[in-house]
């Protein structure tokens, strides 16, 4: 995604291979983060998310090479991380998801940014995205989204960042052991990962296409509302229906009031 116009960080250059050279303090924010996360993740996160962790089989010691991510999202769903600089436009953004490539900003958070970060840099790509992109249903509505999005408006593009936002990034499911989070915003996330679960202050509304088009949105703060999806069919089935007019109806109805104070 898309997130603020600028960035203080540059994203690492990769080599003909398309290695970065990361530094040991890198590394070690890496490893500080990762060891952290898997014990939060743990009966947090939905079944697939833990596969695809498994299959991913992620160093701890040090950040991983975008081609040994790609080796294995291609031999389950035909994905790839391409390593990009720290922001991208929306129209590259479109045209990485629409070619089965996911964008992967090479460069990690400082220390002092550890616990909150509002650009997604490799930790989030990585570790929050790469695991659902391992099942089809996520990977397939996020290919499809990105053939939607090539072809869209700037004002709808705007529009499906919102879907994208509210699923992708900040998506729960329920399961048959629970609501379980699937988004890879919340998972990457140390605060969010429990806070959405398991704080009685948010909200947890039924996945409604147009209750999300319409439902306004920030990215500097922990989510006020978070929208349920019975299933991963749920995702497959938006690969079916004509969002862009759907967008144009969520236009003319007009946004709710925000469920946060601007």
């Amino acid at each position: 995604m898309t997130y603020k116009k600028t960035s203080t960080y540059v994203a690492r250059p990769v080599d003909e291979h398309g290695n970065a050279d990361y530094s040991p303090e890198e590394n070690q924010i890496w490893q500080d983060l990762i060891t952290r996360q898997i014990p939060i993740v743990q009966g947090r996160a939905c079944d697939e998310y833990i596969r695809g962790i498994d299959l991913l089989d992620l160093p701890h010691d040090r950040i991983p090479q975008c081609p040994e991510v790609s080796s294995v999202l291609r031999d389950t769903t035909g994905w790839a991380l391409e390593p990009v600089p720290a922001l991208i436009p929306f129209d590259h953004f479109f045209s990485l998801l629409a070619s089965r490539k996911f964008p992967a900003a090479t460069f990690i958070r400082r220390r002092e940014e550890l616990d909150y970060l509002q650009e997604p840099d490799i930790f989030h790509e990585v570790f929050g995205h790469c695991p659902m992109l391992t099942n089809k249903a996520c990977a397939d509505f996020t290919h499809t989204y990105g053939k939607l999005g090539l072809k869209a408006s700037h004002a709808d593009q705007v529009m499906l960042a919102k879907l994208y936002w509210f699923t992708i990034e900040f998506g729960l499911i329920k399961t048959g052991t629970g609501l379980r989070a699937y988004g890879g915003g919340i998972l990457s996330s140390k605060s969010e990962t429990v806070y959405c679960l398991e704080s009685p202050i948010p909200q947890r509304k039924p996945f409604d296409v147009m209750d999300v088009l319409r439902t306004p949105y920030r990215i500097d703060i922990i989510q006020p509302i978070y929208f349920v999806i019975d299933s991963f069919d749920v995702l497959f089935s938006l690969t079916e229906m004509d969002l862009i007019g759907m967008i144009h109806q969520a236009r003319e109805l007009g946004m709710y009031e925000p469920a946060y104070t601007k």
